[in-house]
């Protein structure tokens, strides 16, 4: 995936990946697979940043995405994501991802986190 940056803003979590032309599929558009990974790692992220849980040992139970806009490999790639409820060992959130203005996908994930440490 390449380098990615990670930052909070107000109640959500932003990571940016900088897409080069391996992403790419044969549509010359970023590939389905590279904006399916981006999510998951997002969901983890905005974990880590937005609630401070031990993202390490979480896993993804459930992932729902709609692809909106196919993605250019020429401009940064964003997940915005956003907790909608956590429970003792459930996480929901839901995000977009953009290219600036231009929504390329939209998607909601459930991850449960890690076992408490015995």
């Amino acid at each position: 995936m390449g380098p990615m940056m990670v930052r909070q803003e107000g109640t959500k979590c932003r990571l940016r990946m900088m897409p080069e032309r391996r992403h790419t599929n044969l549509q010359d558009m970023i590939h389905g697979a590279v904006t399916l990974s981006l999510i998951d790692i997002s969901l983890f992220s905005a974990m880590h940043v937005l609630r401070e849980s031990e993202a390490g040992m979480a896993v993804t139970l459930e992932l729902s995405t709609q692809f909106i806009g196919g993605g250019k490999p020429t401009e940064p790639l964003d997940a915005v994501v956003e907790v909608m409820r956590e429970t003792g060992r459930l996480m929901f959130m839901r995000g977009e991802i953009l290219q600036q203005d231009h929504l390329v996908a939209a998607f909601s994930g459930l991850v449960r986190k890690a076992s408490p440490k015995k």
